[in-house]
């Protein structure tokens, strides 16, 4: 006996959302530990509800990828491609890998965030060697380049394939459109491709007066990271290439680097709520300004407490007693950058946000003060 045809169920529906869920932190605690802990700022979170509507094309085929694209155009120059990737780490390993051949090494400053705070991703993924370059404030010397490429051209060596330099750097300096030139035009004199680890390049780009691709891609620069976790993005980073030429393989790499994004378009569109108009700039300005608050007001902490490195960007360095920096870190959390500074000193760095407000300022040194006075 032939059953009754059952009818096909009917495609699941949407609910209403509920209520929004509880945060499972504390909202109203503050901190200078990093850029990394801030928030995304409001106009990057409505960007991405408004990216969340209905279906588009994955894998950066979608409207706000290709929008990106177009941007990025405008900020770094009319041949650059684009790579929209996930973190700032990845973002340095696809570029690098996508600039060097295979048994080529990279250059590097001896404090670079490649070098120190990425875990060994280019070596472990890319396979490339890096090689240190000194330094005593962040920046690399044109001088040091060459000698370093031309120490590296014997059979026994890995020739250098390309530089890297942050910017800002991880002490807060910042390289200057003029030393940029000067090292662009020494690396590739001598057949190194140079890219820029751009994590605060928004930062550096503000303090100089300067537009983003002012400072790279129309110096010479062959790839950028350009950064937005730090400057009020939340997962918001990409690669641009000053032409394809400079750069093959970036697609190819991104995919072969665990960095392409099936759902690209919430990447895309916090990136094109930073760089379509000037949040980018109006983050990087107010989280410099705050810095240089609190730079003005560490000044008058007395002797006890001194800078130690010229506040350039969104980065605060000074020298304290370790027991007053234990305490202090306790109530308002910030980073110890070297704990063995001298006799019971620490370095400490305190690092502003695109939403660190006076406030802020006013309550870290308030803390700093207290704990100075016990």
């Amino acid at each position: 006996m032939t059953g009754t045809p059952t009818a096909p169920h009917p495609p699941a529906t949407a609910q209403e959302p509920g209520p929004a869920p509880a945060p499972r932190h504390d909202p109203s605690r503050r901190g200078f530990a990093s850029d990394n802990a801030a928030g995304m700022h409001p106009e990057v979170l409505a960007a991405v509800v408004a990216a969340n509507g209905g279906h588009v094309g994955s894998y950066g085929a979608d409207p706000y990828t290709a929008a990106l694209d177009e941007v990025l155009r405008g900020h770094f120059g009319p041949g650059t491609a684009s790579a929209v990737v996930l973190t700032g780490t990845g973002a340095n390993v696809v570029a690098l890998q996508a600039l060097t051949h295979r048994w080529e090494s990279v250059l590097c400053s001896a404090d670079a965030h490649v070098l120190h705070d990425e875990g060994g991703a280019l070596e472990h993924v890319g396979g490339t060697k890096l090689i240190l370059l000194p330094t005593s404030d962040g920046l690399v010397d044109p001088a040091d380049l060459e000698r370093a490429v031309r120490r590296a051209q014997g059979p026994m060596s890995a020739p250098v394939g390309a530089l890297t330099l942050t910017q800002s750097t991880e002490l807060g300096t910042v390289y200057s459109a003029q030393h940029l030139r000067e090292l662009v035009g020494v690396a590739h004199d001598l057949g190194v491709r140079v890219h820029v680890d751009g994590a605060r390049l928004a930062n550096a780009a503000v303090a100089q007066g300067a537009g983003l691709g002012e400072l790279t891609t129309r110096l010479g620069v062959d790839a950028v990271s350009l950064g937005g976790t730090k400057n009020g993005g939340g997962l918001a980073e990409v690669v641009v290439v000053r032409s394809g030429e400079a750069a093959p393989g970036l697609a190819r790499l991104r995919k072969q680097s665990l960095q392409l994004a099936s759902k690209a378009r919430f990447a895309s569109a916090q990136l094109l709520a930073l760089l379509e108009g000037d949040l980018w700039l109006r983050n990087a300005a107010a989280a410099n300004a705050a810095a240089a608050l609190l730079a003005r007001g560490v000044e008058d902490l007395g002797s006890r407490v001194r800078l130690t490195r010229p506040v350039r960007a969104n980065a605060v360095f000074a020298v304290l007693p370790a027991a007053v920096a234990e305490r202090a870190a306790a109530r308002v959390p910030f980073f110890v950058w070297d704990p063995h500074h001298g006799p019971d000193r620490v370095e400490a760095r305190f690092v502003a946000s695109f939403d660190t407000t006076g406030a802020d300022v006013a309550g870290l040194l308030t803390v700093l003060r207290e704990e100075l006075a016990r």
